[in-house]
C-alpha cells in the first residue's frame, strides 16, 4: 500500500523530473535547510564525506566524531573547518554526542566551540542535564537531545526528551529522528507538531516498519508519510536542519542518499 501510494504521488507531481532539475536553491525561501549528518559516510574519509554531500546538492553537514574526533587539538578542529568551509559547506552541527559525566559535556561545548559549531545533537545522561542548560547558556551554543527509538533506555521518543527538558532553556530542544520515532509507534509530523517549541534538529529518513524492527530505507521507499511530515514541517514554520541520515548500505551510502534527497526536494517541489 504504501509503495503504491509512494508511485502515484510520483506520476501526479512529476516528481521524477523535478528530482533531476531541483538544486539546493529550492529551500532558500524556506526557513528551513537540507543537510546531512556524516554518519551516513561513517565508512568513509572526512574528505569523500564532503564530495558526496556536494555531489547531492546538500549546504549544510553535521559531523560525527568519526570524521572529526572530538578529542582533536584547536589546529586539526580548524584544520577540518576550513576544509569544510572551502567546499561550500556550512559546518552547523556535530553528534550524536553521548554524555555520561561532566567531562563529556565539557568535552563536547569546548569542541563545538572551538569549531564554531552552533549545535550539538547529543544524549546526556538525564543526571547531566542542569550542567547541560548550564554550558548552553554559557556558550550559546544549542543542544538536541536525539530520541532513538524503542531499544534506548533514555530517550526513546520524542516525548521523553521533552519531559526532560521542558524546564530548561529554550535553547535546549530536541532533534527528532523521524525513522525512530516511527519505529516507536509514532507518527512524525504529529510528533513535529505537537514539539514545534522545541524542535531543534531532525534526522530524515525512512523506514521499512513502523515497529522496533524496521530498517532504514531510501526516503519514499518505507512507511512514514513524507509529504505529511513535509507538510508539517512547513505548517509550524520549522527554522533548523533537516539533515538526511541514511544508514542504509554503508559501503556504499550515495545512490540511496542521492534517490532520498530528489524524493524529498521533489515533495517540497509539490506542496
Amino acid at each position: 500500500m504504501v509503495r503504491t501510494s509512494r508511485r502515484d504521488f510520483l506520476k501526479s507531481t512529476a516528481l521524477g523530473i523535478a528530482a533531476t532539475t531541483l538544486g539546493a536553491s529550492e529551500t532558500r525561501a524556506r526557513p528551513f535547510s537540507l543537510g546531512l549528518a556524516s554518519y551516513t559516510f561513517k565508512e568513509f574519509s572526512l574528505a569523500d564525506t564532503i564530495s558526496m554531500a556536494k555531489r547531492v546538492g546538500l549546504e549544510k553537514i553535521a559531523l560525527k566524531s568519526v570524521h572529526l574526533p572530538l578529542e582533536s587539538g584547536q589546529v586539526d578542529i580548524t584544520a577540518a573547518c576550513e576544509k569544510i568551509k572551502s567546499a561550500g559547506l556550512d559546518l552547523y552541527g556535530c553528534g550524536v554526542i553521548y554524555m555520561t559525566n561532566e567531562h563529556e559535556v565539557e568535552e563536547a561545548f569546548n569542541y563545538a566551540r572551538t569549531a564554531k559549531i552552533r549545535i550539538i545533537i547529543g544524549v546526556p545522561d538525564p543526571d547531566l542535564l542542569e550542567l547541560v542548560n548550564r554550558k548552553v547558556q554559557e556558550y550559546d551554543i544549542k543542544l538536541a537531545i536525539h530520541n532513538h527509538g524503542p531499544e534506548d533506555k533514555l530517550y526513546p521518543t520524542p516525548e521523553s526528551a521533552y519531559e526532560r527538558v521542558e524546564s530548561l532553556d529554550q535553547r535546549v530542544g530536541l532533534c527528532l529522528d523521524i525513522g525512530h520515532a516511527k519505529r516507536s509507534g509514532i507518527d512524525p509530523a504529529a510528533a513535529a507538531r505537537r514539539f514545534a517549541a522545541r524542535l531543534l534538529e531532525v534526522h530524515l529518513k525512512d523506514v521499512s516498519a513502523a515497529t522496533k524492527e524496521g530498517q532504514t530505507v531510501e526516503v519514499g521507499r518505507g512507511v512514514i508519510n513524507i509529504p505529511e511530515f513535509a507538510r508539517a514541517i512547513i505548517q509550524t514554520h520549522y527554522q533548523g536542519t533537516l539533515a538526511f541520515e541514511h544508514e542504509k548500505d554503508p559501503l556504499d551510502p550515495l545512490p540511496g542518499l542521492a534517490e532520498s534527497v530528489g524524493y524529498f526536494r521533489g515533495v517540497l517541489a509539490a506542496i
